[in-house]
């Protein structure tokens, strides 16, 4: 993540460019307007994707903490380095206690990011506390009929930050940097005769953890030129049965890397399944590894997508940088 770090520079050295008479300032969040009055000043974040978009939004001493990281992910060395001096509340989940001790002002998780319908963390209970929550848009379908994921839910959630932390213009810059690369890919990709199918591999090993037709993985593989051949499931992160997979026969697995359980192992447990011996890509040994920042809404989505088009269709991407 070099690209962070220059991001982030460039993000930071952006004028605030948000009035006073923005505010009072309404947001969409689900099923919910979210009203503030004012710019938030001690705000906590949920999990490593999260995190890392107030960050490349240069919004790091308005933080005064974030969660859900060290109990299930690692950071890379120039996120450790931002968050340096940032206490982690909770390693997995945070509690109504953690975000009362630092006086939080706001909270920015998802439904499965940091929250669970009838949990202590819920805009519900933060409410009677004055911390305002906005939700991740991708988890929305956790609570909520939802459309299929498209990256306009990513473009939209940095948006609305940036008018909630009020620096649109850091918002904007970062938006079009993300577009740009992504376009660029779409350029290079052409018209792509032939989709290979994908199959997302999370973890598990009774049964797959897996994404469907509501989570990113499906807005990323599509524009990479790949058929997700989980489309078809309608929900975001989920369990599938193996017979699924083999049934559906996919030509090219990519392998979410996060936590103490390496890819390696990932792909060997794949490897010796004795129900997937006949699917192409385990005979044909196509894994792709993508890391759990840049498979779930981040600001390293665009760096999967160059990725993964390369892998799905090298000979468009021949001699492109990596």
């Amino acid at each position: 993540m070099k690209r962070f770090v220059t991001c982030l520079a460039l993000l930071t050295a952006l004028p605030l460019a948000a009035l006073a008479s923005d505010f009072p300032l309404t947001v969409h969040s689900c099923d919910r307007d979210v009203t503030f009055t004012q710019p938030p000043q001690r705000a906590v974040s949920h999990d490593v994707n999260l995190t890392g978009m107030l960050l490349a939004l240069g919004l790091r001493e308005r933080m005064v903490g974030y969660s859900g990281i060290s109990g299930w992910k690692n950071l890379d060395p120039s996120m450790r380095q931002a968050l340096a001096g940032l206490p982690e509340l909770a390693a997995r989940y945070p509690s109504l206690e953690n975000l009362l001790d630092v006086d939080a002002d706001f909270l920015f998780a998802g439904w499965s990011y940091g929250m669970h319908v009838g949990g202590p963390v819920t805009p519900q209970t933060l409410a009677p506390f004055g911390i305002p929550v906005y939700e991740l848009s991708e988890s929305c379908s956790r609570i909520m009929p939802q459309r299929q994921a498209s990256l306009e839910d990513l473009y939209r959630d940095l948006d609305n930050l940036g008018r909630i932390f009020a620096v649109p213009a850091q918002a904007q810059a970062l938006i079009g940097q993300l577009r740009q690369r992504i376009a660029r890919v779409t350029a290079q990709l052409g018209e792509v005769q032939r989709k290979p199918r994908v199959f997302l591999y999370d973890s598990g090993e009774d049964r797959p953890t897996t994404s469907g037709r509501l989570g990113m993985p499906q807005a990323l593989i599509e524009a990479a030129g790949g058929e997700n051949v989980m489309a078809d499931v309608n929900a975001s992160w989920t369990e599938v049965s193996w017979e699924s997979l083999v049934e559906r026969d996919p030509e090219v697995i990519v392998i979410v890397d996060y936590g103490p359980t390496h890819w390696q192992h990932k792909r060997d447990v794949l490897l010796k399944h004795p129900a997937l011996g006949e699917v192409k890509a385990i005979r044909e040994r196509r894994f792709v590894v993508l890391s759990y920042l840049q498979v779930t809404p981040s600001v390293d989505n665009a760096v999967a997508i160059e990725h993964l088009a390369a892998a799905l269709h090298p000979q468009r991407f021949a001699g492109a940088p990596r």
